[in-house]
């Protein structure tokens, strides 16, 4: 008789939430990557309340400072830049990198490649 899993270790196992590349290309043609892991329920409700509001843009943007991740692992963007990518970076562009970290489309690769 095979021995059974719990339902719990199964979705735990599933997640995978091991951080994947994403590569964004910005208004001037060049790219952007970051490494970003797949959002889990409770980044979700940090955001909201980060966020301080209803607003999808806040919220997002509250997740791309929270998630977004160079190749070792290092946040790239803090609290504190929230207004300089509000006021200084182009909203086309910054509206991409935040979709880019509510979308969960990216294989994963292996960071040592």
């Amino acid at each position: 008789m095979p021995v059974s899993v719990r339902a719990i270790d199964r979705l735990r196992k599933a997640a995978n939430l091991e951080p994947v590349k994403k590569v964004v290309e910005l208004s001037d043609g060049s790219t952007f990557e970051m490494w970003v892991a797949p959002l889990t329920m409770a980044e979700r409700e940090r955001a909201q309340k980060q966020a301080k509001s209803d607003d999808a843009n806040a919220f997002a943007l509250q997740l791309l400072i929270a998630k977004a991740l160079d190749e070792s692992g290092a946040k790239l963007f803090s609290v504190g830049e929230l207004d300089v990518l509000k006021n200084e970076v182009k909203d086309k562009d910054l509206q991409a990198l935040m979709l880019a970290i509510l979308t969960d489309d990216a294989e994963p690769i292996d960071p040592k490649s």
